[in-house]
């Protein structure tokens, strides 16, 4: 064998040594990996976990453990799709942020000339509630007459009105309100004349390639997961089968700008872990999301802007202590027992998609201990 040979071979034997050697390392890290999430599972008695994680814009890592149903022990899939809860509130801001800047729409509008009713606290009559506090929870509305009509927010249907507003002045302090974003929803249809659910799905979901939608009559209910709520007292866990409620009745009865909360903007996008995270890339991109643009860089940054005391922006964001000295931005869910949790390092660009569809974790501070724990390891071992 001549000398070049020689070289050549000893340069083609250790090339093939480091990538056996890197693939090797990377079924190691994915074995630590899994067997943590596991062990988080089991102390946090989750009955199915669905991950995805992402760096520099592609999804490095992507994972589903436990059960899509108990009753069957049919096992949870990574193409099988959850109700997310409020992270759904993203997906109604960003609508509205293509209405901004398509002209049609300003954050500063007094949000009363939109739904078309009064939105004032009586409190503070003189004072615009406008469309950036409603999205940012800083609008002093609250959920105590119910979520699902707007009815119970109007002056003219519900004599009991102004136990919607608190006590504050709009704008100066937070409180979580689901209203505001079904009255964000039905804004979106009267300005669009497009059904809530539709307009989503063609100018996001569709651009970005991705399954899902708010419609449940629209997807494939063989890919829904089972919810299942737990009972503290007895230690056991319900399905909850109206998480997937179609309303039929109500959508034949479909009144435009009226009708939006039965899609539930504040809630109802259901959606597969992986396309989640397809979906969180295009806002840790400022918008963009390889190479289709849904909102512009200033459109994404307004969203993840700091606006409430607490670090919400417009349905996104910044928590501190999530990850301990890490700030990330991101949004969380919780409803009919699923968990769900959204969130993103812009500069660093990564980001985590977690969601269970049940566990006896409590939430704290607006996310569940049992995602803060998943997060924090697929921190360690995938990204730290």
């Amino acid at each position: 064998m001549t000398t070049l040979l020689k070289h050549l071979w000893k340069k083609a034997t250790l090339t093939t040594l480091t990538v056996l050697a890197f693939t090797l390392s990377g079924h190691a890290q994915d074995a630590k990996t899994e067997a943590d999430l596991q062990a988080i599972m089991q102390q946090h008695d989750m009955i199915g976990l669905s991950v995805a994680v992402v760096k520099k814009g592609e999804i490095v890592y992507t994972k589903s453990f436990g059960l899509k149903d108990v009753e069957s022990q049919k096992p949870l899939t990574n193409n099988d799709i959850f109700r997310i809860a409020s992270i759904s509130k993203s997906f109604t801001v960003t609508a509205l942020m293509q209405l901004v800047e398509a002209g049609k729409l300003s954050l500063e509008d007094d949000v009363s000339k939109q739904v078309g009713f009064e939105v004032r606290n009586p409190r503070y009559p003189n004072k615009v509630i406008t469309l950036r506090m409603m999205l940012s929870h800083t609008a002093s509305i609250n959920d105590s007459q119910g979520y699902f009509t707007l009815d119970s927010i109007d002056p003219a249907k519900n004599p009991n009105w102004a136990a919607c507003y608190n006590n504050y002045e709009p704008g100066t302090s937070y409180e979580y309100c689901n209203l505001g974003f079904n009255m964000a929803g039905t804004i979106l249809e009267k300005i669009t004349g497009e059904r809530f659910d539709q307009y989503v799905k063609r100018h996001v979901l569709d651009p970005l390639g991705i399954y899902g939608g708010y419609n449940v009559d629209s997807l494939d209910a063989s890919r829904f997961v089972t919810l299942y709520e737990y009972n503290a007292d007895s230690s056991s866990f319900t399905p909850s089968p109206s998480a997937y409620n179609p309303r039929r009745q109500e959508i034949r009865n479909y009144v435009m700008g009226k009708s939006t909360p039965i899609f539930s903007p504040t809630g109802g996008m259901k959606m597969s872990a992986p396309d989640l995270a397809r979906y969180m890339t295009m806002h840790m991109n400022q918008g963009s999301y390889k190479g289709t643009r849904i909102i512009s860089k200033k459109s994404a940054r307004q969203m993840q802007a700091k606006i409430a005391d607490n670090g919400y922006g417009l349905a996104l964001k910044t928590e501190r202590n999530l990850i301990p000295g890490i700030s990330l931005v991101g949004h969380t869910g919780n409803a009919y027992g699923l968990y769900s949790a959204m969130f993103f390092n812009p500069k660093e660009q990564y980001g985590f998609v977690v969601i269970t569809n049940g566990t006896s974790a409590p939430e704290v501070n607006e996310y569940n201990l049992a995602l803060a724990d998943v997060i924090n390891s697929l921190y360690k071992n995938l990204i730290n």
